[in-house]
């Protein structure tokens, strides 16, 4: 963590869930704070830190280099870390998340917005809040799936193993239909995956049951963070391949092809355009806020 005045005054953060795929927030729009790999999964630690599946840092485009280069078409920019610290090119719970958090600090408006992320920039619709108070829905433009080779993957839990498929919705993920969701084990550890080498930089793993027409249910492991509740990119990789499966390809029909998906801790709808496009909806939700006290921060690794 960067030497600062936030070490005398206390480092604001919120806390959110996408389907409870749960995010720390870093409020940073000028872009002061250094945040190390260390001190990231000190904030993400659930015992002795906040907790999340990672950390979403707030910050203007124009003031990261990362997303210098977009700050044309985006005013934001969604750093997003796994909880292990590691750098991720996109999150769509939490993307929602970030959206959602844009609207409520009244940094944005409810309807459509851009948001830049390592994959580019992605088009986000926020939906206006219910008269009683409830948070509307997120829509989240993923961009296009990419289905690369080899076509020959495997996905491997202890004695079991089942052929995957290769989806990429900016980040890499290996899709594997089973007959029982407990067979993916506790997910403590990353599945195995072959050929060696496929995936030099990990992979998520979906392992996906089907659930009724066109509605199926799904357990993930994230790389960089374990078995997660929801993931958003997964939700959209899983859509997408079991569209295959089924032998849908809007590309090719001309029609949309829609898809539920029940995840751990709720449920995402997926839609994938004739023009490729995958949109995901579902829930977001800030839970609170509040101040990092000084001296904890003091003690942060870089």
């Amino acid at each position: 963590m960067s030497e600062s005045p936030v070490q005398q005054a206390g480092l604001p953060f919120l806390k959110g869930h996408g389907t409870q795929n749960d995010f720390v927030i870093l409020p940073d729009p000028d872009g002061v704070l250094t945040l190390g790999p260390r001190a990231v999964a000190a904030l993400c630690d659930r015992r002795a830190g906040i907790g999340g599946d990672g950390l979403l840092r707030v910050v203007r485009s124009a003031a990261d280099p990362a997303a210098a280069a977009l700050a044309g078409e985006a005013e934001w920019f969604m750093d997003y870390r796994n909880s292990d610290g590691s750098v991720a090119e996109m999150c769509g719970n939490g993307l929602r998340v970030f959206a959602r958090y844009l609207v409520h600090a009244g940094l944005a408006e409810p309807g459509p917005l851009a948001v830049a992320t390592r994959a580019g920039v992605l088009r986000v619709q926020v939906g206006q809040d219910a008269a009683d108070g409830t948070p509307g829905g997120v829509t989240v433009d993923m961009g296009r799936a990419a289905l690369p080779g080899p076509e020959d993957i495997q996905v491997t839990v202890g004695e079991r193993r089942w052929p995957a498929r290769n989806v990429n919705m900016g980040n890499p993920h290996a899709v594997a239909f089973v007959e029982d969701l407990d067979h993916a084990g506790d997910l403590f550890t990353a599945p195995l995956t072959s050929p060696a080498g496929v995936y030099p930089e990990g992979v998520n793993v979906e392992f996906v049951v089907d659930r009724g027409p066109r509605h199926v249910a799904m357990r993930v492991h994230e790389r960089g963070s374990g078995e997660t509740r929801s993931c958003g990119t997964g939700a959209c990789a899983v859509a997408v391949a079991t569209a295959r499966r089924d032998g849908a390809d809007p590309a090719v029909t001309g029609e949309a092809v829609t898809y539920t998906v029940d995840v751990p801790g709720g449920r995402l709808v997926i839609t994938e355009h004739p023009d490729g496009r995958v949109e995901m909806t579902g829930p977001a939700v800030i839970v609170g806020a509040g101040v990092l006290d000084p001296g904890w921060l003091a003690t942060l690794p870089c």
